[in-house]
C-alpha cells in the first residue's frame, strides 16, 4: 500500500488500508489489482480522474491526424485536366496529406484497363520529386487506386 504522501507502508491487510483512508479523508484506490498482493494508493479518487482526463485531453491535442485527399481521373483525361488536377495533389502532398489518386471506369473502360495504368504512372511520375509511394497501383471495384505520401 502506498500513503497519501507517496510513501509506501508495505503488506497492509484491506481492512486497515479502508481504515487509514477513512482517517485521512480520502480514497482507497486500487492501482495494479493484478499484482501479488494488489497495489493500492490513499488519495482523492476525484483528483486522480480528474488528473487523468486532463493528461489525455493534452495527448489529443499533440496527437497529428492523416488527412487523405483524393484526386479523381478518368482513362481519357485531357492533359490540362491531367496537369490542373497534378497541381492540386502536389498542394496537398506540401500541407502535409495523403493522397489518393483514383481512376474511376464505366462501361465499355473497363476492358482497357491498361489506359488507366498509363494515368497513373504518368501521374507518379509528374509527383515522384516530392511523393513516394505508399500503396501501390490496386483494383478496387471498378476503379485502379494509389496512395502516395510526401518524401
Amino acid at each position: 500500500m502506498i500513503d497519501a504522501d507517496g510513501q509506501q507502508i508495505g503488506v497492509v491487510s484491506s481492512s486497515e488500508a479502508m481504515t487509514r483512508a477513512e482517517e485521512a479523508g480520502l480514497d482507497l484506490v486500487e492501482l495494479s489489482p493484478n499484482a501479488k498482493p494488489p497495489v493500492c494508493k490513499v488519495m482523492d479518487f476525484g483528483k486522480y480522474k480528474y488528473e487523468l482526463a486532463k493528461k489525455e485531453k493534452e495527448n489529443r491535442k499533440k496527437q497529428h491526424v492523416i488527412v487523405t485527399k483524393e484526386v479523381r481521373f478518368r482513362p481519357k483525361t485531357d492533359e490540362h485536366d491531367f496537369e490542373f488536377k497534378v497541381r492540386h495533389a502536389r498542394k496537398f502532398l506540401e500541407q502535409g496529406n495523403r493522397v489518393k489518386a483514383t481512376v474511376m471506369f464505366r462501361g465499355r473502360e473497363n476492358a482497357h484497363r491498361e489506359y488507366g495504368q498509363r494515368i497513373l504512372d504518368k501521374f507518379i511520375e509528374a509527383v515522384e520529386d516530392i511523393a513516394k509511394i505508399e500503396k501501390d497501383t490496386k483494383l478496387e471495384g471498378g476503379q485502379l487506386v494509389l496512395f502516395v505520401t510526401k518524401k
